[in-house]
């Protein structure tokens, strides 16, 4: 097959951030497939237009526009149709059997649709965040008509798309009950990249880099400082937990809106640079070393249900990988599977001294966290080895192309 993949922030290993497209998209080269990727530029340099890389054999078109969780939602709304319109013409003058485009956010639908249309072959469409739902329950988009807006492109999608591809069961239901056939849709959720994270970083381990963590306990957080991810609630979560160990430390390594906030407040609780640190983003082979010198991963939420329900996030996948237990603190899709495979817990997002004594009662049970590794391992091959699931979404798009012959 040629695929026409499109992806607004798509990512390699060499970049911070998520790498899903990245890791899909190699293996369906490797599969024999050829794969054209579109998405954004959003690194350094003055490059105004369109250029193109070879990575792991995947053609990547790249334009740059500027992107960052630190940018308003105004200037995101912007940003999204801003590539929404240039990449809708640069898909349908590439050459493909079928489209796949993956959100968020929902405006990719857009080029997706159009370049389907144009070329008259099938659209495969990937729900990561169930858009608009999410941004609307948080307030990113308020305004009626835009509310409206989203909504019918939405359905229009679902209805328009030979396939649509669900990260969590959860999205899938949703989905159904819009009116969308059961048939219609597969879930395919994150990976696990065994393969990275089981590696040697190469780089020497945080705990020989800084004399802060040494045979210390480490919790960490890497990902996304943003309103929804509410990190604040760690520093509340440290602030309760050096009452009850000292000794444990945290370390926050992300960018985003709330980061100036989050320090602001570590700051003010003389947590900052003591028991609580702070990094900027790092590409994910480096994210390595951090993962395998942490003892426990947290993974955040906060604000309505509809945010976390059918969360999916890349450091969960990334803890399996490494074979790190997960500290959730909101019920969701991805906490009840680690809390049920022995692999996590799900902290009390209200209660921080009732978290505080779950997370230090946990850091301090020797057997559960030997145990974790082995059983973080099996749930990782058997239900979340990127390879499966790649499979899965080249059985997937075969599928389309066979029904549009």
């Amino acid at each position: 097959m040629k695929v026409v993949y499109l992806h607004q922030y798509f990512n390699t290993p060499s970049m911070a951030g998520g790498t899903r497209s990245y890791e899909m998209a190699r293996r369906l080269v490797s599969a024999g497939h050829e794969v054209d990727l579109v998405t954004t530029w959003r690194g350094q340099g003055r490059r105004r237009d369109w250029f193109t890389t070879e990575e792991a054999g995947i053609r990547v078109h790249w334009l740059p526009v500027p992107y960052s969780n630190s940018m308003s939602y105004r200037e995101r709304i912007r940003a999204f149709l801003r590539f929404a319109w240039a990449s809708a013409r640069k898909a349908a003058s590439l050459r493909g059997d079928v489209v796949f485009a993956t959100s968020t956010p929902l405006t990719i639908a857009v080029p997706g649709i159009y370049a389907a249309w144009r070329r008259r072959i099938p659209l495969v469409f990937e729900v990561r965040d169930m858009w608009p739902a999410v941004p609307i329950a948080i307030g990113a988009i308020r305004n009626p008509l835009l509310v409206w807006a989203a909504r019918r492109l939405e359905a229009f999608t679902y209805r328009y798309a030979s396939h649509i591809v669900a990260l969590a069961p959860g999205m899938a239901d949703d989905i159904v009950a819009m009116g969308v056939a059961r048939e219609k849709l597969t879930v395919i959720p994150n990976g696990c990249d065994l393969d990275i994270f089981t590696s040697s970083a190469g780089a020497p381990s945080p705990r020989e880099e800084f004399a802060w963590l040494g045979s210390r306990r480490l919790v960490l957080y890497a990902g996304a400082l943003g309103r929804a991810n509410g990190v604040g609630y760690l520093v509340r979560l440290a602030a309760e937990v050096v009452e009850l160990d000292g000794e444990v430390r945290f370390a926050v390594i992300g960018e985003g809106a709330e980061k100036d906030a989050i320090r602001a407040a570590a700051r003010a609780a003389g947590l900052l640079d003591r028991t609580f640190f702070m990094f900027d983003p790092v590409p994910k082979r480096d994210l390595v070393r951090w993962l395998q010198a942490a003892d426990i991963v947290a993974a955040l939420f906060t604000g309505p249900r509809a945010i976390w329900k059918d969360a999916v996030q890349n450091k969960f996948f990334d803890a399996l990988a490494t074979g790190k237990p997960v500290a959730n603190n909101f019920d969701g899709w991805q906490s009840r599977i680690a809390a049920e495979a022995g692999v996590g817990m799900i902290l009390d997002p209200d209660d921080v001294r009732k978290a505080a004594e779950q997370l230090v009662a946990a850091l301090h049970d020797d057997d559960w966290l030997d145990g974790v590794p082995t059983r973080a391992r099996q749930l990782a091959e058997s239900e979340f080895e990127r390879g499966l699931l790649a499979a899965r979404l080249e059985r997937v798009l075969r599928t389309a192309v066979g029904q549009q012959l």
